[in-house]
């Protein structure tokens, strides 16, 4: 028994030891990570602080022969640098984005606004307001390894423009920044490099030394030779949570995606023709730009096969969404319904004055019968 007893302990020490190894395994494994994948682009930086990108924001342009991507990234973290990178199919030239263009064209692409009335009397309607009188609340609302062919200090960014036709080489310049290019992330730059593309590498910093990266960052400008509009999105296949995308595309018509490249079907929110004023016209829009607003999600990133390419739709059908709100019916600044029961009420007392009426005259009428 004492035997037994005794194995059984060895046992049970095994399986919490193995538990422990287990669980540091996969500690270290999260701390071996350092490269987030967001929409348009990866994000590198060192494997002993965090870096998240809480939201992206992009509005591209195409006139069929130039492409311009303007992204807006809002990080957290306790990182002080970090290393972003986003493959394009040509020479880029980079520049820093007008913040307000994003306002823009979100105030663009507001829900129409529609009333609809109800006859019958709600909470927050007379008689079933609070105590206090308050109403109901409102409805919410090309050469061998890594060629630097650029680089410039842009605001808070140290910015990059690389050839490169081996994903070591790459490393290499990361190495040299002081970061390091996981091996899943050079997996998936390879087929970038088949296709000779080129890369933007920027160093992120915060304005003040020594302070974490986080917040909203100044919005980047790229602008390359396109002929078609494509949207890289392949480096998302590394994200560990599900991703969002959202995309304002300028062109001269309606645009798709071609595919859902394993995500949800795109929905699109917005579509039709705008008057550009202020950044939006500064971005190269037009009196005849066809504004296509679009979300998409991706609930298992792993599953995303490849970049966006949006192609011109069969028909420039408009589209936007309608917020309705709702309001008491009123004539008059009375509402319908008490007006309708007035009246009913003095239909019936009509109809039972009328009736009484009706029988008072009866009984006049009726003859006095003969005596004798």
């Amino acid at each position: 028994m004492v035997t037994g007893a005794a194995a059984m302990a060895r046992t049970g020490r095994r399986r919490v030891l193995l538990v422990v190894l287990v669980l540091l395994a996969v500690q270290l494994v999260s701390l071996a990570r350092p490269a987030y994948a967001c929409g348009c682009g990866a994000m590198v930086h060192d494997p002993k602080t965090t870096m998240a990108v809480n939201r992206e924001t992009s509005a591209v342009r195409w006139d069929g022969r130039t492409e311009q991507i303007v992204m807006s990234l809002t990080v957290d973290g306790n990182a002080p640098d970090a290393a972003w990178i986003m493959p394009v199919p040509h020479r880029a030239t980079v520049e820093l984005g007008d913040p307000d263009l994003f306002d823009q064209l979100s105030a663009l692409t507001e829900p129409a606004v529609e009333q609809r009335h109800y006859f019958w009397p709600r909470n927050g309607d007379w008689p079933f307001q609070d105590a206090d009188g308050a109403g109901a609340p409102p409805p919410g609302a090309r050469g061998p390894g890594v060629g630097v062919v650029g680089r410039e200090r842009l605001g808070p960014f140290d910015v990059a423009r690389l050839t490169a036709t081996d994903p070591r080489a790459l490393r290499d310049w990361l190495t040299s920044q002081g970061f390091h290019l996981p091996s899943s992330l050079a997996t998936e730059l390879r087929p970038y490099v088949t296709q000779r593309w080129e890369y933007v590498a920027i160093r992120l910093a915060p304005a003040e030394r020594h302070r974490p990266l986080t917040g909203t960052l100044d919005p980047l400008h790229l602008s390359f030779a396109s002929d078609r509009l494509v949207y890289p999105m392949r480096l998302s296949r590394l994200a560990k949570t599900p991703q969002s995308l959202g995309l304002y595309v300028l062109a001269p018509h309606r645009m798709e995606p071609r595919s859902a490249i394993g995500g949800t079907r795109p929905e699109v929110f917005y579509a039709g023709r705008i008057k550009p004023q202020g950044a939006v016209r500064d971005l190269g829009g037009s009196g005849g730009t066809f504004l296509t607003a679009i979300d998409q999600s991706f609930p298992q990133p792993q599953r995303i096969t490849g970049d966006h390419e949006l192609r011109p739709a069969a028909h420039d059908t408009p589209f936007q969404r309608v917020r309705y709100t709702d309001a008491l019916l009123k004539v008059g600044g009375i509402p319908a319904w008490i007006l309708t029961l007035f009246g009913a009420l003095l239909l019936l007392a009509a109809t039972v004055g009328a009736a009484a009426a009706i029988a008072l005259r009866a009984r006049r009428r009726v003859p006095t019968p003969p005596t004798g």
